[in-house]
């Protein structure tokens, strides 16, 4: 456990909104950690980071915390998953926000090219002493033993081990004999296909110190390929139907080919001798030649450019060439040992790498245009904030954000930028390109024929209306000239009441009683029904209306709702009551975590009602056992499980407040009309609810993942935004 990456918010206070600003904080630190200036968030709290293995934020593009509880039982993988949710302030500028809300970078000053003889990036040497290169192997030229990795930085690196637990059966080389400066260089690199064993080799290239290509061999994967990962590996399935060759094959080829003192060269070499199950004991690893600050490193791609000059990798390509890499870093490592570490240093990286990402950004700024999103109106003007982008930090990093979804999403060029036409594609791309990006934004979409103002307004108001019937209780029938008080008094005691009124059109008087929260709705109906209230006998029912069919199903789902575990719902206080008073009441529960007395929104007075979240399940179950039928102060308390989180309460109040007046009749007809593309809406959820099942699943262990419904840009209605997370555990769940 304590190697796992743990997340921590608390979230339970009624009405809390996590805004823009914050939303970015948890973003930044989980992807920069306390590398520029990230610090842990302010309302939440991340252990562990340095152990995530990326973060990954699906954006429901059109779609706000109003779809995610009309369609709460279709977003089934959604619910009981993600431990930890929240409101999210509206904004008109949603994804642009995700980008953090201003970049640092000035296009018009940008180089057009890179070389590594511009004169701009030429570092004066008395700057080089801070430089890694320096710091790391001196000023003064070396031999190539000298850069060859040590023992301990092989086992810190994840190199093949001979004696390693993990490398039995693993292959030697058997380059055994002495090295010298005078020892032959081999450039080797590999491209592995996604199999159901892991990764394997699908084909090797070895490379001499002339560059001559002496390897170039496709190879036959021993399990099922899973993914081909074509777009990197440039392997298909009909590439390898014919082919024969095995990995033992290659391993007795290298063997014989390898002299005994052969100096082994490649870019982060450790994953190809890994995936080729060998073992050798001298190598220089290009990716860590070229030091970098705080364990970053530099692509093979860039350094091919800004070191030797050469395009490799090219996007025109179908995958990566690996005789194209291998020959690229055995030139970069000869360039090293021939030029010595301080002319490598003079080339001052960083800035040319920095240099390169403005270009781009000037380049895509420049060619791309919006198309059609409505939030890249906000982009043709660039704007008016200092604070710097962090996926522009993240670049500075050597990473670079992956966004995926659907044409003109982004004309920042700060992401490798993926455009699909459909929510099946984006999800292929989505499952081929996650786990190679170590911070991936994935935007799904409903289509414009489901984002219609019209189609929002009734959906508004059956969620408004579904709302106010589940709060909504009928009770009698009571004797003529009953007492309104004490009807007032009982069904005051499961929580607070909205209204009470009395109904006429019936032979004998019955009482319509709307509740402020979900919870004192239920409690009135499991207790009350059939008791003797005012002198009277009462059955105690929910209004009978097509919408109110599943509701006792979806009670059931709420109270499952991870987000309620633990968490017990209690009525009956008094309102003379102070928060340190019930404090001290529940003091003798056991493993009570966290007391919250909600507030009324308009008087800001607390109810006569409060919520009580306990660490484990358990000791909620027995609180519960305990409080029913508890006098506190005189007053007997009522209590059963929570079924609304606590985000929900501002919302709901908003939902009874907002068009509460217009009557049901005025949107009949509207609705009527829009039943048959409800159904066709309640399919796309469900199939959206898959597909982030599908990609969830797919996600490394210690994956932060954030799901977020940005809101509707709408006069219709409260559109608020709602978000989702969760820390990825080792059984699939987000971790608390």
């Amino acid at each position: 456990q304590e190697k796992s990456c743990r997340l921590s918010a608390a979230l339970l206070g009624e009405g809390s909104e996590i805004s823009q600003e914050q939303l970015y904080e948890l973003l930044k630190y989980a992807a920069l950690g306390k590398c520029h200036n990230a610090a842990q968030p302010s309302w939440c709290r991340i252990y562990h980071q340095s152990r995530l293995a990326g973060v990954v934020v699906v954006v429901l593009h059109e779609m706000s915390q109003l779809h995610f509880y009309r369609f709460y039982l279709q977003f089934k993988h959604l619910r009981k998953v993600f431990r930890h949710r929240f409101t999210l302030t509206p904004s008109a500028n949603f994804p642009v926000s995700l980008y953090g809300e201003g970049t640092n970078l000035k296009p018009q000053s940008t180089p057009q090219g890179l070389t590594s003889t511009s004169s701009e990036c030429i570092t004066k040497s008395s700057d080089l002493q801070c430089d890694p290169i320096i710091q790391r192997y001196g000023g003064k030229k070396q031999g190539l033993t000298s850069y060859t990795l040590t023992l301990e930085e092989q086992k810190k690196n994840d190199y093949p081990i001979e004696g390693s637990p993990g490398c039995k059966g693993y292959i030697s080389t058997e380059c055994d004999q002495q090295r010298t400066d005078s020892s032959p260089l081999f450039g080797l690199d590999c491209e592995m296909c996604l199999t159901a064993k892991g990764n394997e080799v699908t084909r090797v290239s070895l490379v001499d110190a002339r560059g001559q290509c002496l390897l170039n061999e496709l190879v036959k994967p021993e399990s099922t390929v899973v993914n081909y990962r074509t777009r990197f590996s440039g392997i298909t399935k009909k590439m390898l139907l014919p082919v024969k060759t095995r990995l033992s094959d290659i391993q007795t080829r290298l063997k014989k080919m390898l002299p005994h003192d052969a100096v082994l060269v490649g870019h982060s070499l450790n994953s190809d001798l890994q995936a080729l199950e060998m073992i050798h004991p001298s190598v220089i690893d290009t990716s860590l030649l070229f030091a970098r600050s705080e364990g970053r490193r530099f692509k093979l791609k860039f350094l091919a450019k800004a070191v030797l000059g050469k395009e490799i990798q090219c996007e025109q390509k179908l995958g990566h060439d690996p005789t194209e890499d291998a020959r690229a870093a055995l030139e970069l490592a000869q360039f090293f040992i021939e030029q010595g570490p301080t002319k490598v240093a003079e080339l001052n990286l960083e800035m040319l790498l920095t240099a390169e990402k403005l270009a781009e950004f000037s380049q895509n700024k420049a060619a791309l245009q919006p198309q059609g999103c409505g939030f890249q109106e906000q982009l043709n003007e660039p704007p008016p904030l200092s604070r710097p982008c962090f996926l522009d930090c993240l670049q500075v990093t050597g990473q670079k954000p992956l966004l995926l979804g659907r044409q003109g999403l982004d004309s920042s060029g700060l992401c490798q930028s993926n455009l699909s036409t459909s929510n099946k594609q984006i999800l292929q791309r989505a499952l081929e390109d996650v786990p190679l990006s170590k911070f991936s934004i994935i935007q799904f979409s409903l289509g414009p024929e489901y984002i219609a103002s019209h189609l929002h307004a009734g959906l508004h108001e059956k969620v408004r209306s579904k709302l106010t019937d589940m709060l909504t209780i009928y009770a009698g029938p009571f004797e003529e000239n009953f007492c309104m008080k004490s009807v007032k008094k009982e069904f005051g005691r499961c929580g607070p009441i909205q209204s009470l009124t009395v109904v006429t059109e019936t032979f004998q008087p019955y009482v319509c009683i709307q509740y402020k929260v979900l919870e004192a709705a239920q409690l009135a109906v499991e207790s009350l029904n059939g008791a003797e209230v005012a002198g009277s006998c009462i059955k105690v029912q929910r209004p009978v209306t097509a919408a109110m069919l599943d509701c006792n199903v979806l009670i059931k789902e709420l109270e499952l709702d991870v987000e309620n575990e633990g968490v017990i719902y209690v009525a009956g206080l008094k309102k003379s009551l102070t928060e340190r008073d019930l404090q001290e009441e529940f003091s003798q529960l056991k493993d009570l975590e966290t007391l919250f007395l909600p507030k009324d929104l308009q008087s800001g007075k607390h109810r006569n009602c409060c919520f009580l979240k306990f660490q484990k399940s358990q000791s909620a179950m027995d609180a519960l056992e305990a409080i029913n039928g508890w006098t506190m102060k005189g007053s007997e308390l009522r209590s059963r499980s929570a079924l609304a989180p606590g985000h929900l309460w501002r919302w709901i109040w908003q939902m009874n407040h907002s068009n509460g007046k217009q009557g049901k009749h005025i949107f009949y007809e509207k609705m009527e009309q829009l039943s048959d593309s409800e159904q066709d809406l309640r399919k796309k959820v469900k199939k959206l609810d898959h597909h982030i099942k599908k990609l969830y699943r797919s996600l490394q262990s210690n994956t932060l993942c954030v799901v977020l419904f940005p809101g509707v840009n709408s006069t219709q209605g409260s559109q608020s935004s709602l978000g989702l997370m969760g820390i990825k555990d080792d059984e699939g769940r987000s971790a608390c």
